[in-house]
């Protein structure tokens, strides 16, 4: 079965998943481009084993647009059984779709998340236009479902897959003893009892202020530390008060590893993801995990009291008492652990590779 898959960038989860699914299909992957302007350069990937990965001609858009029209001549050749579209507000998307609907050849779209706007008039025209176009839908779970049936989606074309950005290999086989963890701990120079890890660029949407307010609410031996870069001055200041405090820089995956071994508790307080894979990798290393109602994978991933907390976006106090309820109670801390590995095993990029092929089958014979 020949796949034509168009996305923006060759993020490495993305590319890995493509190796998987080129495992299983004859997979060609268009990329709009080969970086964002908000991604370090040692973040892409280019390591393309089992597919065919071509970077169209475009002019760049924004952070990780572009405009082309380099994408017709695979598309006049009509030679794929599945073409599967990704980011349909990217200018060069929404040349596709309006080609594919002129040409009559049926497609799908694919979306990590969603969260419904209140639109009116010709934005929601436009909005709608795009999205119930395709033939069927690839949607991440029950919340991006509701996404696609807002904008025109048919309810029985709408598929689900495990998103994530993790293998099997991955996952950890059972949970860290304190003793393992605090070894970790001092090889990497966490001076606190307790670590809670945070993951992500420093930007606004990303929450971490309320993070860094709630610390006045949190033991100073429970360490906060924050993964992403050069923190801006706001934050800088916030941190001054607070000794339990930490900023990191950018660390690669492999880099990171460590770093979540020795971890307690993740959290991310995000005002809007659309996933937040770090929640996924997360959870890999058995953390219980603490984010957000703006947190798409904390409300597919994340029960209450099961498997860590999901708090109101921007509530400082919830945030810290969500926080002190796992740390402060090491039983709990250990259930939510051990649920997270168990879960999180149904979350893999193998598993989401054989969903997909099993998916286009169907599709596949359809069509036919």
């Amino acid at each position: 079965m020949r796949v034509l898959w168009v996305t923006n960038i060759p993020s490495p989860y993305r590319v890995e998943f493509f190796n998987k699914l080129g495992k299983k299909c004859e997979v060609t992957v268009l990329f709009e481009r080969n970086s964002a302007k908000d991604r370090e350069a040692k973040w892409i990937s280019s390591k393309f084993k089992n597919f065919n990965a071509v970077f169209l001609k475009s002019i760049s858009i924004g952070t990780d647009k572009s405009i082309s029209l380099d994408f017709i001549k695979y598309i006049v050749r009509n030679e794929f059984d599945i073409v599967i579209l990704s980011n349909y507000n990217s200018p060069t998307i929404m040349l596709m779709i309006a080609t594919l609907k002129i040409k009559r050849i049926p497609f799908g779209l694919v979306a990590d998340g969603g969260f419904p706007k209140n639109e009116k008039g010709l934005k929601r025209k436009i909005k709608e236009f795009f999205i119930k176009a395709p033939s069927f839908w690839l949607s991440s779970g029950e919340v991006t479902d509701e996404y696609f049936k807002m904008y025109g989606a048919n309810e029985a074309r709408i598929y689900r897959f495990p998103f994530t950005s993790i293998g099997k290999k991955e996952i950890l086989n059972d949970v860290l003893t304190y003793d393992n963890k605090q070894k970790i701990k001092d090889q990497i120079g966490i001076r606190e009892k307790k670590m809670i890890l945070a993951i992500g660029q420093f930007i606004p949407r990303k929450g971490f202020d309320i993070l860094l307010k709630s610390a006045s609410s949190i033991p100073s031996e429970y360490g906060i530390y924050i993964v992403g870069g050069e923190p801006p001055q706001e934050y800088i200041n916030l941190q001054r008060k607070y000794n339990n405090v930490h900023f990191l820089s950018f660390k690669s995956k492999d880099e990171l590893k460590e770093y979540y071994k020795a971890s307690d508790l993740f959290v991310l307080p995000t005002r809007e993801d659309i996933w937040g894979l770090v929640i996924n990798e997360a959870m890999a290393y058995g953390l219980p995990v603490v984010t957000t109602d703006k947190c798409i994978a904390g409300l597919e991933l994340v029960k209450d009291y099961q498997n860590g907390f999901i708090v109101p976006v921007d509530d400082v106090e919830k945030l810290s008492a969500a926080i002190n309820m796992v740390l402060d109670n090491d039983e709990l801390t250990l259930k939510m652990s051990k649920n997270n590995l168990n879960k999180i095993n149904e979350y893999t990029i193998e598993k989401m590779a054989e969903v997909h092929a099993k998916i286009f089958e169907k599709i596949k014979t359809e069509i036919d």
